[in-house]
């Protein structure tokens, strides 16, 4: 049994202080009267720090810790449509915000990874349709599903950033509940998002992935902060409440 790897940090359930995103949302607002609703709402989460809203837009920024996750559940409790559209740091970043869906038709989930500085990333991931039980998870070299996850290679590990008994890309264990949901939040040391473009993450059934593992998603680009204001998808026109059930919107939209 490989332990949960020494550079990811504790998730904030168990203690751990996560490190301060902006995260930018996409929110159904009219006027002065719904700006003000949204504000009490998110100003009563722990670990906002800051919240501007540009009305004309319709988009709000949160500084602070909250994870995406909370900040979502937020808005949905203002009974106000909402999308997840850049979340990042006022630094620029080359690449600073990717997202892994995993899209059926057993397991179901979404892993965002956002770059904090050049040498730490902050990860959160929600899983539905798991065995309940605890699950290895892993970043893998590769981003070739043909074969599902045992396509996916090795666990990612650059000879400069770790060694070979404890890979960067190791993410430790899922600990997935009676109704086969999993949530994570935490970061991980020198881990840099740019390089995982393209590459993908795993889900094993075992905890030590001992196995070829049973689903995979490759971690694709996501917007950044200032990147995605966009209400119309210019392929057809669809605006960004009818584009999606998901809560993270890409730059594609």
């Amino acid at each position: 049994m490989d332990a949960p790897a020494s550079d990811l940090k504790p998730t904030s359930q168990n203690g751990a202080v996560l490190p301060e995103l902006l995260t930018e949302f996409m929110v159904d607002m009219k006027c002065e009267g719904c700006v003000n609703a949204v504000k009490n709402k998110l100003q009563t989460v722990e670990g906002v720090k800051n919240i501007e809203v540009d009305l004309s837009n319709q988009v709000v920024r949160i500084l602070g810790n909250s994870p995406v996750k909370t900040l979502t559940e937020a808005l949905d409790q203002t009974d106000r449509k909402a999308r997840l559209i850049g979340q990042g740091v006022p630094e620029d970043f080359l690449i600073s915000a990717a997202v892994a869906e995993f899209k059926g038709p057993d397991v179901f989930g979404v892993v965002r990874l956002a770059q904090v500085s050049m040498e730490l990333a902050r990860i959160e991931a929600n899983f539905s349709g798991l065995s309940p039980r605890k699950h290895g998870w892993s970043i893998n070299e590769y981003g070739d599903l043909t074969r599902g996850a045992a396509s996916t290679g090795k666990i990612f590990n650059p000879t400069t950033e770790a060694t070979a008994d404890q890979p960067l890309g190791d993410l430790g264990t899922l600990d997935v509940n009676e109704k086969g949901e999993a949530f994570f939040s935490g970061v991980k040391e020198k881990l840099r998002v740019a390089d995982l473009i393209g590459r993908s993450i795993a889900v094993y059934e075992s905890e030590d992935k001992s196995d070829a593992g049973i689903t995979a998603a490759v971690i694709a680009r996501s917007a950044s902060v200032g990147e995605n204001y966009k209400k119309l998808c210019t392929c057809d026109g669809t605006t960004i409440w009818e584009s999606s059930n998901n809560d993270f919107v890409t730059s594609k939209v």
